[in-house]
């Protein structure tokens, strides 16, 4: 066996040792739900296996074709469902993959969020990590491929990515499970709140754009105060949404 599969192996058997049980498609009564996000061939789907196992129940998100698979796992004593979002480029766009991804992560109000980006091209992910912080100050970044962006001579300063971005970021291979150990601590930490996030927030906004905004976004947080991203939701009623008006209508930010 290579001696950096085996030495991942290892490490992964040793972890699992010390509290991890995939749970497949046994996501009854859980704890905590996370979203998993990303753009298409990030690795996502690799991710979804380490951390869930290879059984995972799948079926269409509500009104779509759009396929929704689900499995879960168990770390110290505590139970997490992992709903595994489409892969898409952006959360603007009218596309069903698009709307799904950012129905749940919206109105599914998941625990933790964790955002897969390919090591190998991050500035083109970079865009759907910044919506999505946006949306949710509870997110990690899962830094995937980072076997390949080794062998393409890419390094990349993992601690002020972090620093910029205000939430973790985790190195990971899912491939040989290599970094998903410290993946699942962070998830975990998110969840049960002894890891802050303080996710980086669009600050250029013209002045007549960002009065309109905060006046908008503190009539959303009146009506519904429990939302954590009202601020958001105004950007969206600003740019004419009909998804976010129509859900407004029927009260599905409650």
């Amino acid at each position: 066996m290579d001696p950096k599969i085996k030495s991942a192996c290892e490490t992964c058997e040793h972890f699992n040792a010390n509290g991890l049980k995939r749970m497949g498609v046994q996501t009854d009564n859980v704890d905590f739900v996370v979203a998993l996000a990303g753009n298409p061939n990030t690795g996502k789907s690799t991710v979804f296996n380490a951390l869930t196992g290879l059984r995972q129940h799948t079926g269409n998100w509500p009104g779509k074709t759009v396929t929704r698979a689900e499995g879960g796992f168990e770390y110290n004593d505590q139970k997490y469902k992992l709903v595994d979002l489409p892969g898409t480029y952006s959360l603007l766009s009218t596309s069903d993959d698009e709307q799904a991804a950012r129905d749940f992560i919206l109105f599914g109000k998941p625990n933790v969020t964790v955002i897969v980006a390919d090591a190998n091209r991050l500035e083109r992910n970079l865009n759907l990590v910044l919506q999505i912080l946006e949306i949710t100050d509870k997110a990690v970044l899962c830094l995937n491929l980072m076997d390949e962006a080794e062998r393409n001579d890419i390094s990349i300063d993992v601690r002020t990515l972090a620093r910029d971005l205000g939430i973790p970021v985790v190195p990971t291979s899912a491939r040989y499970n290599k970094g998903i150990p410290d993946l699942i601590q962070t998830i975990s930490g998110i969840a049960n709140g002894t890891i802050e996030c303080k996710p980086h927030r669009i600050k250029n906004v013209p002045s007549n754009v960002e009065s309109a905004v905060k006046k908008l976004a503190e009539k959303v947080k009146e009506a519904f105060p429990n939302i954590p991203n009202s601020r958001w939701i105004a950007f969206r009623l600003l740019e004419g949404d009909t998804q976010i008006i129509n859900a407004l209508k029927k009260g599905e930010f409650v």
